[in-house]
C-alpha cells in the first residue's frame, strides 16, 4: 500500500531571523565606520577636557555606547558629529560633578622650576595643566573652539547655550589662561 498523503514543506522560519540578522550587520559596519572616523577626535578633545588617557579613553566610550544605544534614531536624520560632542561633553560634565568633592586644592602653585621658554612637548603639557585649571565649562569652549576649531554658533548649539555666552566664556577663558601660564609664557 502506497502512503497518498504528501507532505507539505515546513515553513521556513530562518527567513525572518536571516533578514534581521543582515540588518543589525549593516546597522553595526554603519556604527563601526562612524566610531572610526570619530574615535580619534573624541578621544582627544575628551583628553583636553580631563588630562588623563584612561578617562579620555572612558569618556569616548561611554560616548559610543550612548549613541549605539539610540543609534536606529539618530543615525539618519542628526548631525553625528555634533551630537556625539554634545554627549561627550555631557559625559564629562556629568564626571565632573562626581568627582568636584574629591579634587584637593593648594594655596600655592608649584615653583617653576626654569623660565627658558618651554620645547614642544613642555609647552603642550603647561597649556594643558593651565586649562585644567579652569572650570569644567570654560574648558569645553576652549577645547571645542581652539582645538577643535569650531565656529562661536557651532559650539553654542552643541552646549546648549547662546552664542553671546561662548563668546564670554571664550575671552574669560583665555585671560584666565594668560594669566596662569604668565608674562613670559611664548604666545604661539
Amino acid at each position: 500500500m502506497t502512503d497518498t498523503h504528501t507532505s507539505a514543506p515546513a515553513p521556513v522560519l530562518g527567513g525572518w531571523s536571516t533578514a534581521r540578522r543582515r540588518t543589525k550587520a549593516a546597522r553595526d559596519a554603519e556604527f563601526t565606520a562612524f566610531v572610526e572616523s570619530a574615535g580619534t577626535r573624541l578621544r582627544r578633545s575628551a583628553y583636553l577636557m580631563c588630562r588623563n588617557w584612561h578617562s579620555a579613553q572612558d569618556l569616548a566610550q561611554q560616548t559610543f555606547a550612548k549613541m549605539y544605544a539610540v543609534w536606529d534614531r539618530i543615525r539618519d536624520d542628526t548631525n553625528l558629529e555634533a551630537y556625539s560632542r554634545r554627549v561627550l561633553m555631557n559625559a564629562v560634565f556629568d564626571q565632573q560633578r562626581r568627582r568636584s568633592g574629591s579634587e584637593l586644592v593648594l594655596a600655592d602653585l608649584p615653583e617653576r622650576p626654569d623660565l627658558t621658554p618651554p620645547a614642544t612637548p613642555e609647552l603642550r603639557l603647561a597649556l594643558v595643566d593651565a586649562l585644567a585649571q579652569l572650570a569644567v565649562e570654560d574648558r569645553a569652549v576652549l577645547v571645542l573652539r581652539h582645538a577643535e576649531d569650531h565656529s562661536v554658533e557651532t559650539v553654542a548649539t552643541i552646549l546648549g547655550i547662546s552664542a553671546s555666552a561662548v563668546k564670554m566664556r571664550n575671552a574669560r577663558a583665555l585671560s584666565r589662561l594668560r594669566t596662569l601660564l604668565g608674562e613670559d609664557f611664548p604666545d604661539r
